[in-house]
């Protein structure tokens, strides 16, 4: 009679085969990949991280000779420069946004490095944070609505580049009469105008860089100068995008809307578009209808004839 292994052996001797397994196909594997060389002596994947001998930031020069302020700056660089995703699709859509806002930032007097608070504040989209904050400023729904913005089921005009950049100003402007540097001013945005006055409470300082702050706001002048330094020169740190591959302006016209509006699909039928492209032209529209509001008029912008197919044409 042929003797029998009890069954649970081989239970025991799965884990073991399995491992045995691996180890083949581990090496059969390594075995096919051709040898990864290093790069002057580095990693293909590890860029060569330089910061500048000197940056300002809205024409205020941040201080690299302090050691520390000279870390939170290369530490940023290097979580930009690192987050590919994130960063390219910003390196992309900036073409195509900036000219908007630094637009209005000029006429209303803020300096340009302020295009770099709305990367910084939604990478350049239309995000909601947990807090409902929302679009490219993300604004509160009351600070919006102390500012003069329509926000109800219909109309959220945080969502309107243009009007929620004229609030981001206006907030701005008010930072800097208060604080007198627009590196603070900027700060503010991100931490709040009373948490601010608090720190300068406690600690007697009055520059962002001799600040203790909290952990984000701490980080955002350098978050924002590390989206400035990089949208400004990407080839220098790893991003090689071609021209063709950035995204274009939008070509539109404007139409004046100041009676109801039943059904947007229709309307925008009516213009040759469709209501997909109509609300990518008009977020802040909220609803498939607009009901008539006395004494409201409102802008809504229409693609140019045939731009959907042709937008990268002009601009290549």
């Amino acid at each position: 009679m042929r003797y029998k292994p009890p069954r649970n052996i081989y239970y025991l001797l799965l884990p073991a085969l399995f491992i045995g397994a691996v180890f083949l196909l581990s090496g059969f594997f390594n075995d096919s990949r051709p040898e990864k060389l290093p790069v002057n002596g580095k990693s293909p994947f590890m860029l060569d991280i330089k910061l500048p001998d000197t940056i300002y930031f809205a024409g205020e020069r941040v201080p690299l000779e302090n050691f520390d302020t000279r870390e939170s700056l290369e530490r940023e660089i290097i979580m930009t420069a690192y987050r590919h995703g994130s960063t390219i699709m910003i390196i992309k859509r900036a073409p195509r946004y900036f000219p908007v806002i630094e637009k209005i930032l000029s006429e209303n007097g803020i300096p340009d490095d302020f295009k770099y608070v709305a990367v910084a504040e939604s990478e350049l989209s239309n995000m909601v944070s947990p807090a409902g904050a929302v679009g490219f400023w993300q604004i509160l729904a009351g600070t919006g609505r102390e500012h003069g913005l329509e926000i109800n089921n219909e109309i959220d005009e945080r969502y309107h580049l243009e009007k929620s950049t004229v609030v981001a100003c206006d907030y701005f402007k008010k930072s800097y009469e208060k604080y007198g540097n627009w590196t603070l001013a900027a700060a503010s945005y991100n931490g709040g105008r009373n948490a601010i006055d608090e720190q300068i409470s406690i600690q007697k300082q009055t520059n962002y860089y001799d600040l203790l702050l909290a952990e984000e706001t701490a980080r955002y002048i350098f978050r924002i100068l590390s989206y400035k330094i990089i949208i400004s020169n990407p080839a220098a740190y790893g991003f090689e995008i071609d021209k063709e591959e950035l995204y274009p302006p939008l070509r539109y016209t404007e139409v004046k809307v100041d009676t109801a509006v039943a059904d947007f699909a229709r309307f925008a039928a009516h213009f040759g578009t469709n209501y997909k492209i109509l609300k990518f032209y008009n977020p802040w529209l909220r609803k498939p209808y607009l009901s008539k509001k006395s004494g409201k008029s409102y802008y809504i912008k229409i693609p140019e004839e045939g731009s959907r197919t042709t937008l990268y044409e002009n601009e290549i």
